[in-house]
């Protein structure tokens, strides 16, 4: 009885939160070192693991959970809609796979909410990118000066003294960059909140931005300037007077759908730009090709899998009639569009959507800068997903959920409930004897 009472107390405790939120965060944004490095079972052991202890801890801290408030409703739709289209799927076991890895990093980032608040999460993201962000540079340093030769186990190319592109811990170019601008993020909102020194602060900004432009990611460009845009936004929002900001939150949106129109009117002279003609080529063929495989299950799609299988209908018949080896569609949209449907895309949105929203609206509202983290993450997410199926899998999935989850907290029709649940107690207990 004393044991099970240390073990409660310890799975309750804030330092195992501290603990458990930072090896969380590693491992997720290490996944593709920890996979190459060992094996895939070493990875979906960890995450299975760090699932059991999120269960563990989540129920050890019961009384301080109320049911409606413990995830979103769109969270749990999408995830039982991914479960179900085992059903329909062309092989079981790999929807059950896929289902059990989007559903562990779900309870990783569901549990990271509940344990700690938005400035502990920010700190530990923002300790646990300076460390992979710092050893990406030094492989990449050994790889390409020191030694003068790839790694090919870590999937480094050496490219840093030809100014690259340069992979680090993260596999491709890409997810780098991805990771560099979440990075810059969260050490901006770091330094701005003052929780590190202002050297530390500095440093970590530059370190971001130098791996994000030697990733030589076309996305890099896109996101950085998404990310420019809708903070100078934010900050026009927050400085307005409180009776105004109705008007520039509408002002703002009717911009942002002009600046998508004519971004979308220009799309062939920003590509030439971006010098991506061949990324976007490869993609727009890519899409064009799943659009064909949407028409024949345009509802419920074709089963939850994740990263496209080796051997499975449509994927590899897709990459046949491609003749390539895609292993995702390279658009979160059109992946769930392809394995749930309409139906899938529809929850996918509405999940991403109303977070965004209730972020947004938050961030106008709170003083601390700390608020705005949610929004910008979620907007960071929301454009990569444009060009990387990121969002569904590993790291980026477990953000997004951590983010709507987040956002949901702070701004929703549940804390109503929970309100006037409270009251109707307290107002109870007053009229007690």
């Amino acid at each position: 009885m004393t044991r099970m009472r240390q073990l409660s107390e310890t799975l309750a405790s804030a330092e195992l939160a501290r603990a458990y939120t930072l090896t969380a965060l590693a491992a997720a944004f290490s996944s593709f070192a920890i996979e190459r490095l060992t094996s895939t079972v070493t990875l979906a052991t960890i995450i299975g693991l760090l699932a059991l202890t999120g269960a563990a801890i989540l129920f050890v801290r019961r009384e301080e959970l109320t049911l409606l408030r413990f995830a979103p409703s769109s969270l749990l739709a999408f995830l039982a809609l991914a479960l179900v289209s085992g059903l329909w799927s062309g092989d079981r076991s790999e929807t059950l796979a896929g289902w059990l890895t989007l559903c562990g990093y779900a309870i990783i980032a569901i549990t990271i909410g509940h344990v700690r608040d938005t400035l502990q999460t920010v700190r530990a993201l923002g300790d646990t990118l300076r460390w992979l962000l710092g050893i990406s540079l030094g492989v990449e340093v050994l790889a390409g000066i020191l030694l003068d030769m790839p790694i090919p186990l870590l999937g480094i190319q050496g490219n840093l003294a030809l100014g690259g592109p340069i992979q680090g811990l993260f596999g491709t170019r890409n997810m780098l960059g991805f990771v560099a601008v979440i990075a810059l993020v969260t050490f901006a909102v770091e330094w701005r909140t003052q929780s590190v020194p202002r050297t530390a602060g500095v440093a970590s900004v530059s370190l971001a931005a130098l791996l994000a432009f030697l990733s030589s990611s076309p996305s890099v460009v896109v996101l950085a300037t998404a990310i420019g845009i809708a903070s100078s936004a934010l900050a026009v929002v927050r400085h307005a007077a409180p009776q105004r900001r109705p008007m520039v939150q509408w002002t703002l949106g009717a911009l942002v759908l002009a600046g998508l129109a004519l971004a979308f009117a220009l799309r062939h002279q920003i590509i030439r730009f971006l010098d991506a003609g061949s990324d976007f080529s490869t993609r727009a063929d890519l899409w064009n090709t799943i659009l064909d495989f949407v028409a024949q299950q345009p509802v419920l799609g074709w089963g939850w899998v994740g990263p496209w299988p080796r051997g499975e209908y449509p994927y590899t018949y897709i990459n046949f009639l491609l003749d390539d080896a895609h292993g995702t569609a390279l658009n979160a949209y059109f992946d769930v569009l392809l394995q749930l449907g309409s139906a899938g895309l529809v929850l996918f949105l509405v999940l991403g959507g109303v977070a965004v929203v209730r972020s947004w609206l938050v961030a106008s509202a709170r003083r601390s800068v700390v608020y705005a983290w949610t929004p910008l993450v979620l907007a960071t997410l929301a454009v990569e997903s444009m060009f990387e199926s990121f969002t569904l899998t590993g790291a980026g999935w477990m953000l997004f959920v951590l983010c709507a989850l987040r956002a949901g907290q702070s701004r929703s029709w549940r804390e109503t409930i929970d309100a006037a649940h409270t009251g109707t107690i307290t107002a109870l207990r007053h009229e007690e004897p």
